[in-house]
């Protein structure tokens, strides 16, 4: 039979002046984070390295009360434990902690006075170092009856955040609404989501479809058209290649999918003679906000080219990287993935992510660190690389995961948004215009997010090609 881990209290007439009790946790950020998520503490200093004081530069500080709460654990579960009623805490911060100190706690007995029990101890924190971070005295109410209670695991926890889209929505409005034609938003899901954009200040959309069957929407989902646009097609092919002529004529600054089905929207974009084909291939991008992971993290292809070659792939690359220096990553890191991270004749995803790494080392690919073949864990984990041996600037620190194809990447897209609880703003790039890539699944954040992303790209990619 397995024994059940208990807690034991202190009686107030078993306390011993001089009694005392210790304990050490060693201080992670993720700590930091959930005080902060729990006491609303968002104080740069303790959740920013750029905030933190001159005297520990680059480090993270942990707030005061979160040392202070190694004491409160220590009075309820130790000494004198369960039963203990916490009366009075004076406290003085003696000093900064940052991610990775020891931090031991002591409470000591100083005095015990017979009425009501009270009981005075000396409470104190110090580092690995012995360097003091708290000193102060608290007043509890010791417990008159022995209880034994079972010791409660602690329970796995962790900060979801969902926050990177912010400052992307922030720096998009600020350039003003992008003029987009929506193709074919002939479902409430589709034409709501181009009026949730331009409320926010996004989009000013221009509809291109089925003027009656937009209306008829419209009309069933209590959603106004006052003041829009509409062109009217005869159905979503048309609507489809309306939509590019807009675009070539500059009319619109980017396009939005509707109720059609990508293909046919695409073939309009790429047929040889729509005006919006480059040089380059066109790509899917998701744009992940993937709460564990410290950064937004793009995959790339998992909604267009099915079996990439290499000559495709090295487009795609150049396209999540171009976007990248939009979002203003200066020197993108980018992981081309593979089920393993040796070169194996018999696997041509090894093989292409070996190709792509030379390229990028020759000028082909620029803008970017690009390694691989990486397998994910290498991609996204430093220890993991570190455990196989890998030496690579990229590993653990990507902010591109290349797939080898569509089924391998749209399956990676789906296992982070459904199991690891990430969003996913969807963007296709390489033609002249950027096109926005919603799913009838999308959160408001999401689909905000992916307008938001079309409009720094419309914006921000025209100076770009400008300035050149």
């Amino acid at each position: 039979m397995i024994a059940v881990p208990t807690l034991h209290n202190v009686t107030f007439d078993e306390l011993r002046i001089g009694a005392s009790a210790s304990l050490t946790h060693v201080l992670r950020e993720q700590d930091i984070a959930l005080f902060a998520a729990v006491s609303g503490d968002m104080n740069p200093a303790h959740m920013d390295a750029a905030f933190a004081s001159t005297d520990r530069l680059g480090h993270i500080i942990a707030p005061g009360m979160w040392t202070a709460g190694l004491v409160s654990a220590l009075l309820g579960t130790e000494l004198p434990g369960p039963g203990t009623i916490y009366l009075e805490q004076h406290l003085r911060f003696c000093g900064p902690v940052v991610p990775g100190d020891a931090i031991t706690a002591t409470v000591t007995v100083l005095e015990k006075h017979a009425e009501r029990h009270v009981v005075k101890l000396d409470t104190r924190c110090v580092n690995q170092r012995g360097d003091a971070i708290l000193a102060g005295v608290a007043t509890v109410v010791a417990p008159s009856t022995s209880i034994v209670w079972p010791r409660m695991p602690i329970p796995e926890a962790s900060v979801q955040r969902h926050d990177r889209y912010a400052a992307i929505v922030k720096d998009a409005r600020a350039l003003g609404p992008l003029r987009t034609a929506v193709v074919h938003p002939c479902s409430v899901e589709t034409l709501g989501a181009a009026m949730e954009a331009r409320d926010e200040g996004l989009l000013e959309p221009l509809l291109v479809g089925p003027e009656a069957k937009i209306r008829a929407v419209a009309e069933a989902a209590g959603l106004s058209l006052a003041g829009l646009v509409i062109e009217s097609t005869e159905h979503s092919h048309a609507a489809a290649t309306r939509a590019v002529e807009l675009a070539v004529q500059g009319r619109v600054a980017a396009l939005m999918k509707g109720s059609l089905h990508t293909d046919e929207l695409l073939d309009a974009v790429v047929a040889p003679q729509s005006g919006l084909r480059t040089d380059r291939r066109i790509s899917h991008v998701y744009a992940m906000d993937v709460p564990r992971y410290p950064k937004p993290l793009i995959v790339t292809d998992a909604a267009i080219n099915i079996a990439p070659t290499l000559a495709h792939k090295r487009d795609i690359c150049q396209n999540a990287i171009d976007l990248l220096h939009l979002m203003g990553v200066p020197v993108p890191h980018v992981a081309v993935l593979a089920a393993v991270e040796t070169v194996n004749p018999a696997m041509q995803a090894t093989l292409d992510a070996a190709a792509l790494t030379v390229m990028a080392s020759r000028g082909q690919i620029s803008g970017a660190r690009v390694d691989g073949p990486l397998a994910f864990d290498n991609a996204i984990s430093l220890e993991a690389a570190r455990t196989k041996g890998i030496v690579s600037t990229v590993a653990g620190s990507a902010d591109v995961l290349l797939v080898p194809d569509l089924e391998s990447g749209n399956m990676l897209a789906k296992q982070l948004i459904y199991l690891g609880g990430a969003d996913a703003a969807g963007l296709v790039l390489g033609a002249r215009v950027p096109i926005v890539l919603t799913s009838r699944a999308d959160s408001l954040r999401v689909r905000l997010a992916s307008v938001a992303l079309a409009r720094i790209v419309a914006a921000r990619g025209t100076a770009a090609r400008l300035a050149t």
